[in-house]
């Protein structure tokens, strides 16, 4: 698609994100407005215990006022390595710390108005320890299903968090070229 930028313009810097408007001209002359949700992206872990069950928890989502269920993520800061960032929600989340963390790939989140970008991890060989929740992650409840429960969950609507469903049919295919 050919375009040409006539302005752009931060109109709100967040803790979160920030929200730009451009202006555009398509080759045709016609002009549109684009509004941009400036976002440094985040990591998303799946783990998985020795016994093959699956880490998820139940959290509180306010935009939505009511609670998902989903596996462990946070954002990136500037600059951070979403390894690091995957290694530290498991731990401060769950409890948990893994032997191996193996990257599964990355998405983009809602690439129609967001620069989201979420790295998705497996962590393997899980080790039981204590979490060490933020101030907003204090009611989280840990859940550990089977894939036949996620699967069973998946079909009812009991798990409808996009970044956790995308992350388990990646871990899936990670299984699948075992």
């Amino acid at each position: 698609m050919k375009f040409s930028l006539l302005s752009s313009e931060t109109i709100y810097k967040g803790r979160v994100f920030d929200i730009r408007v451009d202006k555009i001209a398509y080759e045709s002359g016609n002009e549109a407005w684009r509004e941009v949700a400036l976002h440094n992206g985040g990591a998303v872990i799946v783990p998985v215990t020795p016994e093959g069950k699956f880490v998820l928890i139940r959290q509180y989502r306010y935009p939505l006022s009511e609670w998902l269920l989903e596996f462990p993520a946070g954002k990136l800061e500037k600059d951070e390595d979403p390894f690091l960032c995957a290694g530290r929600e498991l731990q401060e989340e769950t409890g948990y710390t893994a032997d191996s963390i193996v990257p599964l790939g990355s998405i983009f989140t809602t690439p129609g108005f967001c620069t989201e970008r979420l790295f998705i991890y497996a962590a393997l060989g899980l080790k039981p320890g204590e979490h060490a929740r933020e101030e907003g992650e204090q009611g989280m409840e840990v859940i550990e299903l089977s894939a036949e429960e996620i699967n069973e969950y998946i079909r009812s609507g009991k798990l409808m968090d996009s970044k956790s469903l995308s992350a388990y049919v990646m871990y899936q295919a990670y299984e699948g070229r075992k």
